[in-house]
């Protein structure tokens, strides 16, 4: 509702490039839409990403302090079922033992049905963007490990046709994981930059934010691992 939207998008705290403080946690950003918002659905759809990325990070090993905004610890720590409206995109039983990548089909058919359910275009547009990195950057990882790329993408039906190439070379180029996972959020950041919705005050303008929201709070969490 744009009527609404007006009210809590000028209310927000502006947001700095990548690499500065975050003006707040996702969850905080969740409170202030509040839970009767129409674009409540959509944002949680966004920050889920972010969950199960802190999710795989803490089955891996790699963080010790994963901060959900949407998930529950339990559910983080794998000591819980996830959501089965999550589950039931890729019709997986709760309680079965799901690997990464089916796990990852299920979240972008879900984020996909969660935009059209909520007209939001801004989450159909980011969908196809991610599915269609994600699948780039698989292929280029299997050709150089001399697998069959088509066997490790996902989802190939909601992923954009986007060149990726030069954000892919890139990539390939980093120096370490860390300067390659900025690579991508830095293309991620442009992309958000174009798509927006900047000043329509409309719910794509507030996933907008919760996109954006995400990564200044995703670069911070990696900068602070990395120290």
């Amino acid at each position: 509702m744009v009527g609404q939207n007006y009210y809590l998008i000028t209310a927000l705290p502006p947001l700095g490039e990548l690499g500065s403080e975050p003006a707040m946690t996702q969850s905080q950003f969740l409170e202030h839409v509040g839970e009767e918002s129409s674009a409540r659905k959509s944002i949680e759809s966004l920050f889920l990403s972010d969950d199960l990325l802190q999710r795989d990070s803490f089955l891996a090993g790699q963080i010790d302090q994963p901060r959900p905004a949407v998930l529950t610890d339990k559910q983080i720590r794998n000591e819980q079922p996830l959501p089965e409206d999550l589950l039931s995109a890729q019709e997986i039983e709760p309680q079965s033992q799901v690997g990464p990548d089916q796990l990852w089909e299920a979240y972008f058919r879900h984020a996909c049905d969660v935009a059209g359910q909520t007209h939001n275009e801004f989450l159909g547009e980011w969908v196809a963007y991610e599915v269609g990195l994600r699948n780039a950057l698989a292929w280029r990882r299997a050709e150089k490990l001399g697998l069959e790329p088509v066997d490790y993408l996902l989802a190939t039906d909601l992923g954009s046709d986007e060149d990726f190439a030069l954000v892919v070379n890139e990539w390939s180029a980093a120096p370490n994981p860390l300067a390659g996972a900025q690579v991508l959020d830095r293309a991620r950041w442009n992309w958000i930059g174009q798509h927006d919705r900047w000043f329509s005050f409309a719910d794509d303008e507030l996933a907008g934010y919760a996109a954006r929201l995400m990564l200044v709070v995703r670069w911070d969490r990696l900068s602070a691992d990395r120290a």
